[in-house]
């Protein structure tokens, strides 16, 4: 009688592929978008969220809220957008670059100076580059905040006024920058959304908690931003890995293997996925909730074109099937959606989409067009959920009126504008 050989329990279970679905969840539980809050968010809970999440990628266009305190939204609620900038004049976020211009929790910024003297990023390459270019007028302005102490880009006026745009800054918005880009300075606090720049060590000195050099080499610190990913991400794939923190090479299989042999991932197929998933071991339990069908998707809200959750083309193709590019940065006779569009994140799903202005002095919220993905029935459930999520985007602009001007198809619009009529919202 031939032996037969028993594989462990946590072994078998890696050679049963999740399904999408399930992958969808926990994905969405790693964001902290899987259900709502459950309760009245507190100033720590937007701390909480960008530790989760690892950064907030930071962006300036608000035709709706700009989108930093949009991402907090989606996860927190009703939340008051003055608690983001406490946590940064408090020293328990940090501005750097990241993924993009970012916040960060201040427990990673050590991480995060240290890749910068690495040259690693596309902004400190360039930052250096400026400098070398205009060495005397940006160490002139260094000083100058080194004596004179903290300064905003609108301290120093223009002589081209009415110009206006990132591609226009007057030279000294510019030189600012690239001092932040090299870590000479540091954003200590906002106002009115403003950059204000001081020198990096008083900034340094207020962080909590304290900041602490990293010790970590560039490979020890390229395998903490893979395994930083990976957890904020839930389960990933090896290729959508780098883009997290702009990584490169590539991340690939290869360089997981050692991760995932020391235990620090576990390798996780996926139904329709041609490359292995990847599953950080501090969400064991909440892969064993995914493959037990014990994850329950019941979140329905906006999202920000810069959430983490959408910024990967590939991986929102990949993981919800949905095709999405931020048109904001498109001509406009190119945009198939819309300027600043959201998506629609339903119990789990990626249903639609919708281009928003919130007209604040009027205290209206503009749907110019709402999309719904091929398949999405509007009616019943659906309607009161992404009706009443609308809504509450709305309110916590301070727009509560509801104007819905076209929708594809149409009846979706019809059903909208009836269940606002209902609750009196509707403009």
């Amino acid at each position: 009688m031939k032996s037969q050989t028993t594989l462990s329990p946590a072994l078998a279970s890696q050679t049963v592929p999740l399904s999408l679905a399930q992958a969808r969840r926990l994905h969405l539980a790693a964001q902290g978008l899987l259900r709502p809050l459950g309760r009245r968010p507190r100033p720590g809970d937007v701390v909480a969220a960008i530790e989760r999440m690892r950064l907030l990628q930071i962006d300036s266009i608000h035709v709706v809220a700009r989108s930093p305190y949009l991402v907090l939204h989606a996860r927190l609620g009703h939340y008051d957008g003055s608690w983001l900038d406490e946590a940064l004049a408090q020293g328990r976020i940090a501005e750097c670059w990241a993924h993009e211009a970012c916040f960060v929790p201040a427990a990673d910024l050590p991480l995060h100076r240290a890749w910068r003297e690495r040259g690693a990023h596309w902004a400190h390459r360039h930052a250096a580059r400026m400098h070398r270019d205009h060495r005397a007028d940006m160490d002139g302005l260094l000083e100058r905040i080194r004596t004179q102490g903290a300064v905003r880009a609108a301290d120093f006026p223009r002589a081209d006024r009415g110009v206006s745009g990132w591609w226009e800054w007057k030279p000294e918005k510019r030189w600012l920058e690239a001092w932040f880009a090299l870590g000479e300075l540091m954003i200590p606090r906002r106002e009115r959304f403003q950059r204000v720049y001081d020198l990096a060590d008083r900034v340094l000195q207020k962080l909590d908690p304290p900041f602490v050099p990293s010790p970590l080499d560039t490979p020890g610190l390229r395998q903490r931003f893979i395994l930083d990913s990976v957890r904020a991400l839930g389960i990933t794939q090896a290729r959508w890995i780098a883009d997290y923190y702009r990584l490169k090479p590539a991340v690939d299989d290869a360089e997981l293997a050692p991760l995932v042999a020391a235990g620090e991932l576990t390798m996780m197929p996926v139904q329709g996925w041609s490359a292995p998933g990847y599953v950080h071991r501090d969400h064991a339990a909440l892969l064993d909730k995914a493959r037990a069908g014990r994850l329950r998707a019941t979140h329905t809200t906006l999202l920000s074109p810069f959430d983490p959750l959408v910024w990967d083309r590939a991986r929102a193709q990949a993981m919800f099937d949905f095709e999405y590019a931020i048109e904001c940065y498109t001509p406009a006779p190119k945009r198939r959606y819309g300027y600043y569009v959201l998506p629609i994140l339903h119990r789990g799903s990626l249903v639609g989409r919708l281009d928003a202005k919130a007209h604040r002095s009027e205290g209206v919220f503009e749907i110019k067009s709402l999309f719904l993905e091929p398949g999405q029935q509007a009616s019943g459930q659906w309607v009161g959920d992404v009706a009443d999520a609308i809504a509450r985007t709305a309110q916590w602009h301070g727009t509560p009126t509801l104007r819905l001007e076209r929708s594809e198809p149409s009846a979706a619009g019809r059903a909208l504008r009836a269940h606002w009529k209902r609750a009196g919202l509707a403009g």
